[in-house]
């Protein structure tokens, strides 16, 4: 079952268990400069709104009527990420000996933009590839910011027109049918979670799995061409991480997925009679306010290597360059000179510097 609540997506499963649930959600950001240099993460601004598309079908194409799912506004050349929320629980075990913690539900969750997947740049599909990793593993992987260009790094999500011919379906495709972005979540299933987490004493508060995300979140958080694609944008440090997990340990018989519609400024005003967020502040902008980016410490921890056939994806910038374009305003390179490191784990993690 998928549930769209304060924004976000519920993916949640009760029929496998009643702690299987899932959030994501869908942050606006700053477009990090496209050009030679590798960024860290940018803040998240605050989320996008998303709504059923059910509530506008009579608006809408018989093509967005037929995918269903939500849809949310977007500039063009704006950009996104992918917020992952799972919750440590408490409560009372059946003998009532005080309080219990539970670990937050395992997903593998597979992510698509013009059903191109983000991983590992193949045409979309139901089910898991043991073979090659096409999905993240959720709560170990916080965020998503873009394509897996590479191990390590990624080229953030920027909205284009479809049919441009700038976005990653569009390129390695060579159509423009899809557009928007796929998601498709598979619960770990129940018997494998009851072994692997059984629960424990509370000792103390416990908050979100990866507190940090917290202060992270807080500055990161039929009408005519309506389809807006995901393109490659500007390069950042960002790892996928493997699934450390036994790949029998997803229950594949149980599965949710959502088509999440990108619309203009625009084309989302005539639809749902309300305005569309206000513009987000250019990278440039952002640095000269002295605010802070962001380094996600994980050294050490291994990643996917990324590339296929997204390794071979050209950026907004360097498609505008060859058509003769200038498709990103204010792309001018930027010195991160403020940069906060945030904890993967937890906040007892002490980091290790340089000396």
């Amino acid at each position: 079952m998928i549930e769209l609540k304060n924004d976000s997506l519920v993916f949640s499963f009760p029929e496998v268990h009643p702690r299987a649930r899932a959030e994501v959600g869908f942050q606006r950001t700053l477009r990090i400069p496209d050009d030679h240099k590798t960024y860290g993460l940018p803040p998240g601004l605050g989320q996008f709104p998303l709504r059923h598309v059910d509530d506008f079908a009579e608006r809408l194409s018989d093509a967005w009527r037929l995918r269903g799912g939500v849809m949310l506004p977007m500039y063009q050349s704006e950009a996104l990420w992918l917020n992952f929320g799972s919750t440590v629980l408490w409560g009372q075990l059946d003998d009532h000996d005080g309080e219990w913690v539970f670990a937050p539900y395992p997903f593998a969750l597979k992510v698509a933009a013009g059903k191109i997947d983000a991983v590992t740049g193949k045409s979309w599909s139901d089910g898991l590839s043991e073979r090659h990793q096409d999905y993240l593993v959720l709560p170990g992987q916080p965020w998503l910011d873009g394509f897996c260009v590479s191990e390590g790094v990624i080229r953030q999500f920027v909205a284009m027109p479809l049919g441009a011919g700038y976005s990653a379906e569009e390129q390695i495709t060579g159509t423009a049918e899809h557009g928007g972005l796929q998601l498709i979540a598979y619960p770990m299933k129940a018997d494998v979670y009851e072994r692997r987490f059984p629960p424990r004493k509370r000792e103390r508060f416990m908050g979100m799995v990866n507190e940090d995300a917290i202060s992270y979140m807080a500055l990161r958080s039929p009408t005519p061409v309506s389809d807006m694609g995901l393109s490659p944008g500007g390069r950042m440090h960002q790892k996928i991480y493997p699934d450390e997990f036994d790949f029998s340990d997803w229950d594949q018989e149980r599965s949710s997925r959502c088509f999440v519609h990108i619309a203009n400024s625009m084309v989302w005003r005539s639809i749902t009679r309300e305005d569309p967020p206000t513009t987000p502040p250019t990278a440039a902008e952002y640095s000269r306010a002295g605010l802070p980016w962001f380094d996600l410490y994980d050294e050490g921890e291994p990643a996917l290597g990324g590339g296929g056939p997204l390794a071979g994806l050209k950026s907004v910038f360097q498609m505008g360059q060859e058509k003769g374009e200038v498709p990103l305003p204010e792309n001018t390179s930027v010195e991160g000179e403020r940069v906060v490191q945030l904890r993967r784990e937890s906040r007892d993690q002490v980091r290790e510097g340089s000396f």
